[in-house]
């Protein structure tokens, strides 16, 4: 079959599609036969070494398809059953991956392949975001960061949905005007590392509740500045690179403040929990509460444009691979 992979770390250009050799599920493990692929910034953080991984390696932790294989005692899918991932192993970006059956869940009817391969991820993280790193309410006032990606689009309808005052920032007009148009209250365009933190206070004098940062480096410093005393930072990616070193005092100094650095994988470390996320999720698409945009396509002979355009910033939404 076919697959990305990557001898070496660095950028887009490292990525080779190679024939590799078709997996065979074992004990409790099934094969999934993919029919879209989420493409994540976590997967531009294992090729470029960011975030370490054994190489050689495949790519991607995301992708929707049908069981085409089982290991002896699976018990939780059957063949031709409708699945997707999101929490790896490493190797989404091939024709298909093997998986432990307690790491899939089940796709209702309901949700197309494409739609759940741009979504899962960002839904789930979307999710404990809001519901356990700081449980949103209503009369919150709440930031966005990056509120035209794929995350941040499903953050700002989902923290609308509990009432939230949603303050959305972006790169341009265009993104922050996509953000507005699925409810956000106010919008702001931040351009590099410019001091956004006076047009925050400018709309919520006291500062807002929470700050939902997944771009890292550049808005550090305006994200803990917009916080009210007793605020709470969440720096949950890096996309302009990791944010710096911090005193621990300069939270106090800033008002008591809380910082967090989250990560997906502890929020579903059981299949209990995997499937109640998971559940949540599906059940807000579904609903039409959270409405997730059509993904732009690329093939998967095309996954280094597609990681290059994500790095670039100029994407809104998501982005799949087709294999």
């Amino acid at each position: 079959m076919k697959a990305i992979r990557i001898a070496e770390h660095g950028g887009p250009e490292v990525m080779s599609f190679d024939d590799v050799a078709e997996p065979a599920p074992g004990p409790n493990e099934i094969r999934v036969r993919h029919h879209a692929i989420g493409v994540n910034y976590i997967d531009t953080y294992h090729r470029s070494g960011l975030y370490k991984i054994p190489l050689p390696s495949g790519l991607g932790l995301e992708a929707s398809g049908v069981v085409d294989a089982l290991g002896k005692a699976v018990t939780r899918f059957k063949l031709g059953d409708r699945v997707a991932y999101c929490s790896g192993p490493i190797g989404a970006y091939a024709e298909a991956n093997v998986l432990s059956e307690g790491r899939a869940v089940r796709l209702p009817d309901s949700i197309p392949f494409d739609i759940a391969a741009a979504s899962l991820l960002k839904g789930v993280t979307a999710r404990y975001l809001l519901h356990k790193t700081f449980r949103v309410e209503q009369g919150h006032w709440v930031l966005i960061h990056a509120a035209a990606g794929g995350v941040g689009q499903i953050l700002v309808q989902w923290a609308k949905h509990h009432g939230a005052n949603v303050i959305a920032a972006a790169g341009n007009e265009e993104k922050t005007d996509i953000a507005k148009r699925l409810g956000a209250d106010y919008t702001i365009v931040i351009r590099g590392e410019e001091d956004f933190a006076p047009h925050v206070r400018a709309i919520v004098k006291e500062g807002v509740h929470v700050v939902y940062d997944g771009v890292g480096a550049d808005t550090w410093r305006g994200s803990l500045d917009s916080l009210r005393p007793l605020g709470m930072m969440v720096s949950y990616g890096n996309a302009s690179g990791p944010p710096p070193d911090i005193n621990p005092l300069v939270l106090s100094q800033k008002g008591s403040l809380f910082l967090t650095r989250p990560t997906l994988f502890h929020h579903i470390t059981t299949t209990e929990m995997l499937d109640e996320t998971a559940t949540d999720l599906f059940d807000v698409v579904t609903r039409g509460v959270v409405k997730i945009a059509s993904p732009t396509r690329h093939a998967l002979t095309d996954a280094s444009r597609a990681h290059a355009d994500l790095e670039s910033r100029k994407t809104t939404g998501s982005l799949v691979l087709a294999p």
